[in-house]
């Protein structure tokens, strides 16, 4: 089996499921029918910062949403794919259109809708609160449950491997 970090060099696209990874799972609706859903800061400058270092982000829910419309638009996210009841369908198009083979593509995932693209990634990442099928899939487990920091956790992890972290550190001290 191939080393972790040998596989976390080769990534160049991390796909996101949204709900139980950006969020915590919960979906509010107003009494008006509105939808809300809490997204954490700090995934989205993890997120932010992936897309600065020339790595791709994209999302595959199986639920449409105007909410997570406006946060992929806000984070600069340009593959959005809601409403997927096939994920392996998306993903095929997805790397298809990016010429990327699927060991360049990393996946985080909570519940099992996610698992069929958990055999086809180069590195499958659970959030520490998903099922418990999708975290012995994973070849990594966060520690911090979806919505609270995983992804974010995730960006680092990946951006540590491929050398980029010291210069995203430095960064923010040069303020380049």
């Amino acid at each position: 089996m191939v080393p972790i970090k040998e596989k976390l060099k080769k990534i160049r696209l991390l796909l996101l499921d949204v709900d139980g990874v950006l969020t915590d799972g919960k979906i509010i609706y107003d009494d008006q029918g509105f939808e809300t859903k809490f997204f954490n800061v700090k995934d989205g400058v993890g997120i932010r910062l992936l897309i600065k270092c020339g790595l791709e982000v994209g999302i595959i829910t199986g639920r449409i949403s105007r909410v997570v419309q406006h946060r992929c638009a806000n984070l600069g996210i340009k593959k959005v794919y809601q409403g997927a009841s096939n994920k392996v369908a998306i993903f095929k198009k997805i790397i298809e259109e990016c010429a990327l083979s699927e060991e360049e593509v990393a996946y985080i995932g909570d519940d099992l809708p996610d698992l069929s693209l958990f055999d086809l990634v180069g590195v499958p990442i659970a959030v520490a609160d998903a099922h418990e099928l999708v975290r012995k899939k994973a070849r990594i487990v966060t520690n911090a449950e979806g919505g609270k920091g995983a992804v974010r956790e995730a960006c680092e992890i990946l951006l540590k491997a491929q050398g980029l972290w010291d210069e995203v550190i430095a960064s923010f001290y040069h303020n380049t």
